[in-house]
């Protein structure tokens, strides 16, 4: 169990943002959205670059290690990162794996070959890992409570752009530059982050201890390796029944069992073995594989098929990728916005397995004469339903834990969806490997190539096609085509296991504060690292912050049992949080209208709930007795989103419910209106 090192007789840690310039905190945050875009975009920018690094570098065989090892290296080093983060100090921490990413990076622009550019991946993984994690815990170092779920949407923004942009500006620096600018373009953008995050982020000193589970980590990472080096390597460098591919399969099936042994007695686990009885949980884990295998596995290889079979340019395979991604955006943004009106979920991931089934058999039926728009339509049927199930997914794993499991629960989800992932790119990599040998064998047969010119360069090489003589090119690239779009046909029938598996989910009564999982739970591969209370506080600060710019001081002010305005109870609790208030300077500093104040400060001073002391209001004694009354109101309506998790269980969670409260009343952004004046459900009882 984690315990906080602070001591009673030191000094009380700052609160988050307590003290802080809010323009530093800004040019902060900045900074750590740079931090966090360069780890999201080295997830997809390598796609389009694929066929021009192999084509130079040789090793098709091999082309998915690429990916695969930065997908692995990231998600085994997330949990380690944020636990260190807890212990040392994330100021420090986050620097470090910063210059690991550039170094990372670096060394993958100057490789020259395969091993050594996939041996960098991995090390630039292993930074860009630690970017994604610190960088979201860093805000709620620095950024109070009720501002968090706000600047958490910046960074789920930077994700939901990195999938646009990388598959795109991956073609435009390869086909412009080099490819190898893939990786340097980090090293300008992430030494301009490295050297802000140094001159402006302070962090409140707070240290939390934990029983890191190195050992755990280790052996789930090594399992993982295994496995994926069976899928990977099986049929390609060995035959799937040699001594080689058996042994990788029994070492992987033994690490599993052995990490089940150790998680059971870890104080602090990975993934803590009770969640694997909730059946929510376990079939939701086992989807969010699937739809990462999926996802990432189409791709990876769609710009291989662009580039090579169609001949489009690196930037314009990029450009074509773009619907895939818009489908996605748009119905994992619909499907959100359904649940959280009809609170309604399971429908989602049934649909969604069955439409990327539909899509993986269009893509399937794909070859070098495929016109433009019908393969726009045909990577946009994909995406949409990629996007039905994975925001939903994460959705419904929340919904289903208690709240001491929550954090455990939304990391599992997603880890899982990483694993996938990598398994997903291994496995077309091979599929793809040993079909294209056998196709151009075929091609090849009984044609007569220039003298000099070696069959076997036209495996290693891609880009070599169109040198071919007309004769021959047209067979070579119906080879390709059918080498690529067979891997898709094999992901249909593990994509239907999820489509069965999605019918099992029990829909259960959705929390409130579930409805709005973040871009960085469902569209990043990377586990998300938050406490249970880091998560609440994320979801009630976003949803605070919506409540009140409906009618929430108008729904307060009734159960508060005041006959005050709405605007007015703005007022007090404004004048409540800041000890004194000019009426001019806030209309000019929030988004309240100056004639709303100016009538709810007419309010106050008339019925002598606040005095003048010079231009600013200050409260009276009555005054202050009804702020207390609203802030407490406040809290009912606030901790009512909680569903079944009950503050009064969890000292930490009534806490923080208090703590918002009171933060999240009289804000700038908050709207109340004139509204009518609320008469007390007692019969229109008096405020004094």
């Amino acid at each position: 169990m984690a315990q906080d090192t602070t001591t009673a007789a030191g000094p009380a840690p700052a609160e988050p943002g307590e003290y802080q310039d809010k323009r530093a905190v800004r040019i902060a945050i900045g900074a750590l959205a740079l931090g966090m875009l360069l780890a999201a975009l080295d997830q997809t920018i390598v796609s389009t670059a694929l066929p021009t690094i192999v084509s130079e570098l040789g090793g098709i065989d091999h082309l998915s290690w690429v990916v695969t090892a930065y997908l692995l290296a990231s998600t085994a080093a997330t949990p380690l990162w944020g636990k260190l983060g807890d212990m040392y100090g994330r100021k420090r921490l986050f620097q470090t794996v910063i210059v690991i990413f550039l170094l990372g990076s670096a060394l993958c622009g100057i490789a020259q070959n395969m091993g050594e550019l996939i041996a960098f991946r991995a090390l630039q993984g292993l930074g860009g890992g630690g970017l994604i994690v610190l960088s979201m815990a860093i805000v709620g170092d620095i950024v109070p409570p009720r501002d968090r779920g706000r600047y958490q949407g910046v960074f789920g923004g930077v994700f939901g752009a990195s999938s646009v942009l990388g598959p795109l500006l991956g073609g435009v620096f390869t086909e412009q530059l080099s490819w190898r600018w893939v990786f340097y373009i980090n090293l300008p953008i992430g030494i301009v982050a490295l050297a802000v995050i140094a001159a402006v982020l302070h962090i409140p000193v707070r240290r939390t201890a934990h029983r890191i589970d190195y050992l755990g980590m280790a052996v789930i990472a090594a399992a993982a390796t295994c496995l994926v080096l069976m899928t990977s390597l099986g049929g390609v460098t060995w035959p799937w029944g040699s001594a080689g591919i058996i042994g990788l399969a029994i070492a992987g099936a033994v690490l599993i069992a052995v990490f089940v042994l150790i998680e059971r007695r870890a104080q602090e686990p990975v993934l803590p073995p009770r969640l694997f009885r909730n059946r929510t949980f376990l079939l939701c884990s086992i989807i969010s594989f699937i739809i990462g295998f999926a996802m990432f596995g189409a791709m990876t290889y769609l710009p291989t098929f662009l580039q090579v079979v169609h001949g489009f340019s690196p930037t314009l395979s990029g450009v074509h990728m773009i619907p895939m991604v818009i489908g996605m955006l748009l119905s994992s943004t619909g499907s959100g916005q359904i649940v959280s009106r009809t609170g309604h979920y399971k429908v989602f991931p049934i649909a969604g397995t069955a439409v990327i089934t539909a899509g993986l058999l269009l893509l399937h039926t794909l070859d070098e004469s495929t016109s433009t728009w019908v393969m726009s339509l045909y990577f946009l049927v994909f995406g949409l339903g990629l996007g039905l199930v994975m925001q939903v997914l994460v959705l419904a794993v929340q919904n289903s834990v208690g709240y001491e499991d929550l954090g455990a629960a939304t990391s599992g989800a997603t880890f899982f969806r990483s694993i996938g992932a990598s398994f997903g790119v291994s496995l077309f990599g091979t599929i793809f490997a040993n079909r294209l040998a056998d196709k151009l064998s075929s091609a090849f047969s009984g044609t007569s190539l220039p003298a000099g010119v070696d069959p076997s360069q036209f495996q290693a090489d891609p880009k070599a096609v169109g040198s071919l003589p007309e004769s021959v090119k047209g067979p070579v690239l119906h080879a390709y085509s059918a080498s690529i779009t067979t891997v898709f046909l094999w992901a249909v029938p593990i994509v239907l296991v999820g489509f069965v598996l999605a019918w099992l989910l029990k829909e259960q009564p959705l929390r409130g504060t579930v409805t709005v999982p973040d871009a960085s739970e469902t569209l990043g591969t990377n586990p998300v690292e938050r406490s249970s209370l880091d998560e609440i506080a994320r979801c009630l600060s976003l949803l605070g912050s919506r409540d009140a710019r409906r009618d929430l001081y108008t729904r307060i002010t009734d159960l508060a049992g005041l006959d005050i305005h709405p605007a007015t109870s703005w007022l007090l609790l404004r004048l409540a949080r800041d000890g004194e208030g000019d009426p001019v300077e806030l209309a000019r500093r929030t988004t309240v209208p100056a004639d709303v104040i100016e009538e709810a400060a007419a309010e106050s001073e008339s019925r002598g709930f606040a005095v003048r002391d010079g231009n600013p209001l200050v409260l009276t004694a009555s005054g202050r007795a009804l702020a207390e009354r609203l802030t407490e109101a406040r809290r009912t309506v606030l901790a009512g989103l909680l569903g079944d998790w009950d503050p009064a269980k969890h000292a930490d969670l009534a806490a923080l419910v208090t703590k918002l409260s009171s933060e999240l009343c009289g804000c700038d952004g908050d709207r109340p209106n004139r509204g009518t004046q609320a008469r007390a459900a007692t019969g229109g009882a008096t405020a004094v």
